[in-house]
């Protein structure tokens, strides 16, 4: 049975040449990077040819990239380390309803110590307006995070419109911006969207689970999490993970220009819309002017996780939401307004470069037997 997997926005197969570099890192160049010898030497040079590597895509500087264990452990240092270095000058933090949980858990717990929170909701498309930022952020507003590209909906937000919103203000605030969805998909730096700090993760892009990075714009400060060895600058101690890290510069510097790709995941995405508005008592959730990559519908009156194992069964995988959300209805989608029966049905179908037209046949065929045989179940 051919397999059409179709949730990469929960994890993306790695690439060859990635798993072969992890390899020849952990089997020839195996030396801690801190070690005086040659081994750590050569440890080294590997460690920073990665960070160069990471860097360049993004167009930061390679001593602005610090690496931690993927997204939730970079959400988690510019959160809390940022509102920590940012106290003294304010206690108000601003983000969205609709922000991944490793944003929102950290900003709930600053919450619980003292901190006001400002969690702006989405309208029913989705998405989040320059206007709603502007009135939020005042001169005591400390800290700022929108995600660059919602990880159920694909919704862009205006996180220019911050950047500008935080210097019209004249406020403290440290600017972070959760990019896991977006990097290596859209078109960015850190210094047009006008941030501080930026989270990225591999295996988003077909690199490894455990790696991810933070971009920490040359001159702020935040504080450590970790302490220990001084890794990282300090940010993050602990003996650098060389293979997974230079992994993940492998499967960045292969990925290819986003105009192109992107280009052929519109077609892509817009044939699913076309095929889903054919069924009956289907309901697209993600907003037209979204990120491709990502398109969330409501599949009926079948509930998401019924017809997730339906598709499943048929080697299709899609998701019904966030990865890390597990079995709990979307959070993103009760914000946006919708009813419970819709949430409920809710899926998301997410491409990498490597999804084809194929795949959208072999899911709309799918749903459409799902739909006629379990409906009423």
């Amino acid at each position: 049975m051919a397999e059409h997997y179709l949730d990469n926005s929960a994890t993306t197969p790695v690439l060859r040449e990635a798993a072969e570099k992890a390899f020849a890192v952990m089997t020839e160049e195996f030396g801690n990077p801190s070690s005086l010898h040659s081994k750590g030497f050569h440890a080294r040079q590997e460690l920073e040819a990665a960070r160069g590597l990471i860097a360049a895509r993004l167009g930061a500087k390679p001593e602005e990239i610090v690496f931690t264990s993927g997204g939730t452990e970079a959400n988690n240092l510019a959160l809390l380390g940022g509102a920590e270095a940012g106290k003294r000058r304010g206690n108000k933090i601003v983000t969205t309803a609709v922000e991944h949980d490793s944003v929102l858990n950290p900003v709930r717990e600053l919450e619980k110590q003292g901190f006001e929170v400002v969690f702006l909701k989405p309208d029913a498309s989705g998405k989040i307006s320059e206007e709603q930022i502007a009135e939020a952020i005042d001169d005591k507003t400390i800290l700022v995070s929108v995600m660059l590209v919602n990880n159920e909906t694909g919704a862009i937000f205006p996180v220019q419109a911050a950047a500008k919103a935080i210097q019209r203000k004249k406020s403290p605030a440290l600017l972070h911006t959760d990019c896991v969805q977006a990097f290596g998909k859209l078109d960015f730096t850190p210094q047009r969207l006008g941030v501080d700090l930026l989270t990225i993760s591999a295996h988003k892009l077909h690199g490894p689970k455990g790696a991810g990075a933070l971009y920490l714009r040359k001159g702020v400060r935040i504080v450590p999490r970790t302490w220990g060895g001084g890794q990282e600058k300090g940010l993050r101690s602990g003996t650098e993970s060389v293979p997974l890290f230079c992994a993940f510069g492998e499967a960045v510097r292969l990925l290819p220009k986003t105009a192109e790709t992107l280009s052929r995941i519109e077609k892509l995405n817009l044939l699913l819309r076309e095929k889903l508005s054919a069924l009956p008592g289907v309901e697209i959730n993600s907003p037209p002017d979204g990120l491709p990559y990502l398109l969330n519908f409501s599949a009926g009156a079948v509930r998401a996780e019924t017809m997730l194992h339906f598709l499943s069964e048929r080697g299709i995988f899609v998701s019904s939401g966030s990865a890390c959300g597990k079995a709990k209805p979307s959070h993103v989608l009760a914000a946006m307004g919708l009813s419970r029966e819709r949430i409920a049905s809710s899926l998301r179908v997410s491409f990498s470069r490597f999804s084809t037209a194929e795949d959208v046949e072999a899911l709309v065929l799918a749903l459409e037997e799902g739909l006629k045989t379990i409906r009423h179940e």
